[in-house]
């Protein structure tokens, strides 16, 4: 299959969270498979860019409403059997930033999903699926059903994954008109939500098929307590939701082959796992000691995380236990000042880090005997996933993929278990799971071997799920034949190949990529799409 995925964030690229990890990680493994995948993300300012990137010499040119139309240029570069086109607008990717706090913001993103569309049309590379990420795509399948159904690429399958339901994006109505979109879209079963536009809602309503990242997560969204004002959307379209767990990419995360940590380990012999955590006590300036446990946590420090349960509870557990922690994260600052005092308060037994450090990432996945995650919701999460492959016990609530990926050790049946697992999202209940956790490390040995073995051996990589996306993206081709009458026949050469790496001089200013243009083809574009 030719697919083409619409994404803000691919790493190494460009990455806040996941979402990074997950496309680079779905683009690879597809590509593996045999499909033909491209990727279109912006070229953001903090992007690295080098030699091995070509750029199209004529300008794309993105038509929008009223008849305007932008140009802007796309570069390209092979990643791992992929191939990665990078939109540059300067006016609206210029910055380092991925999501701004412009009032324009969705504005920026609506234009790249319509940049997305118009590329492939002109280069004539039109794919089988068209798969739209998280809510900055929200308009690509509108666009494809209603003003660019008339087009070959509107023909293709439309996949729209939610990656995290809770970040829907918010824009005004303007950005529908900015786009040229029929005003018909702007109802309560469709884009209009409390007087603006969801991007989110929006594309539920007009992909061909949904996928969440992880089976527990599909249903729990479709409830009130989870679905953030979009269960009843959700549970509308349950007949074509679908929930597919992530995978981990075992080129970046394998106790046997990583280059980040000191040591590498199999489960058949845990000597270089021991010499990873002597090394993560010694960096943490923490005493070296082999007959206590390390409780790590690399984390985003905000609500969802559930981090603020694990401080409340750090206290008691640092008083009367022989444990220590640490932490690598960043966001909420009250809670980043939260575990820096903690920290000061046990400097012998907890060891903080505020921001991000791969290698120290990998270095706690490695070196620890536990690792803490308990999100009070949790779409997929690979932090946990990563664990087990290192053979360190996760802690987690029962939500979402952690529900999926981790199964409870229980003293009553012995040798069982891949972590540990609680259910309520208070203090007693992660003071319960940190004792149960030390419970297992003193008193049962035997099984506190087994439960790492047994999360070793579990095979978390990407080619089932890769297999399960592609069976949706067929039932999308299927579904999606016949929808629109035959598309006209190309009439746009496909542009040539400029070769060498991006120069500053070669960017249109900021100024000049702001400014759209009108002309008589840009207008009668408006008029036969919206005929």
């Amino acid at each position: 299959m030719k697919i083409l995925m619409i994404s803000p964030e691919i790493a190494p690229y460009s990455k806040t969270g996941g979402l990074g990890d997950a496309v680079a990680a779905m683009a690879k493994y597809m590509a593996a498979h045999g499909n033909e995948v491209r990727v279109f993300t912006p070229a953001y300012g903090s992007v690295r860019r080098d030699e091995t990137w070509h750029r199209y010499e004529e300008p794309v040119r993105v038509e929008l409403g009223y008849g305007m139309h932008s140009d802007c240029a796309v570069w390209e570069t092979n990643f791992c059997g992929a191939t990665v086109s990078f939109v540059e607008y300067n006016y609206f990717f210029g910055g380092n930033e991925i999501y701004s706090s412009r009032p324009d913001d969705a504005h920026r993103f609506a234009f790249f999903g319509k940049a997305a569309i118009d590329y492939c049309e002109q280069i004539n590379w039109i794919p089988d699926i068209v798969h739209c990420h998280d809510w900055t795509t929200g308009l690509v399948p509108a666009l494809l059903n209603t003003r660019d159904n008339w087009r070959r690429i509107a023909r293709a399958g439309i996949i729209f994954t939610i990656h995290n339901l809770q970040h829907q994006g918010y824009a005004p109505k303007s950005v529908l008109e900015y786009l040229g979109l029929p005003w018909g879209l702007f109802t309560a079963d469709n884009y209009e939500s409390l007087g603006g536009v969801c991007m989110m809602k929006g594309a539920l309503y007009h992909a061909t098929k949904i996928t969440t990242v992880s089976p527990t997560y599909s249903y729990e969204i479709q409830s009130s307590e989870q679905g953030f004002g979009l269960d009843h959307v959700l549970r509308h379209r349950a007949g074509d939701l679908t929930g597919i767990i992530n995978g981990i990419d075992y080129g970046e995360w394998s106790p046997r082959t990583d280059k980040l940590i000191p040591a590498n380990f199999v489960p058949e012999n845990f000597t270089g796992k021991d010499i990873c955590k002597a090394e993560l006590q010694r960096e943490s300036r923490l005493a070296v000691r082999r007959d206590i446990p390390v409780f790590g946590v690399v984390s985003r420090l905000a609500e969802q995380k559930g981090l603020d349960l694990f401080a409340a509870a750090l206290p008691n557990l640092l008083d009367r236990a022989e444990m220590q922690v640490v932490l690598l994260g960043s966001g909420n600052p009250a809670l980043e000042s939260t575990f820096r005092r903690l920290a000061a308060r046990y400097p012998a037994k907890l060891a903080v880090s505020i921001g991000y450090n791969n290698r120290l990432a990998h270095m706690i996945e490695a070196g620890s005997d536990f690792f803490v995650m308990p999100s009070r919701f949790e779409p997929c999460g690979l932090n946990q996933m990563y664990s087990m492959t290192y053979g360190t016990p996760p802690i987690v609530r029962t939500t979402g993929g952690l529900v999926d990926t981790v199964t409870a050790w229980d003293p009553a049946t012995p040798g069982a278990g891949t972590g540990i697992s609680f259910h309520d999202a208070d203090v007693g209940a992660m003071t319960w799971a940190i004792e149960r956790a030390l419970k297992l490390y003193f008193d049962y040995s035997d099984d506190y071997y087994k439960v790492r073995m047994n999360g070793m051996n579990r095979d978390f990589s990407w080619d089932r799920s890769v297999e399960e996306y592609e069976r949706v993206y067929r039932e999308a081709m299927e579904a999606r034949k016949g929808m629109f009458p035959p598309p006209p026949p190309p009439e746009i050469k496909s542009v040539k190949k400029k070769s060498g790496a991006p120069a500053a001089a070669e960017k249109p200013s900021a100024k000049a990529a702001a400014k759209p243009q009108k002309s008589a083809k840009g207008a009668a574009t408006k008029k036969s799409a919206t005929r």
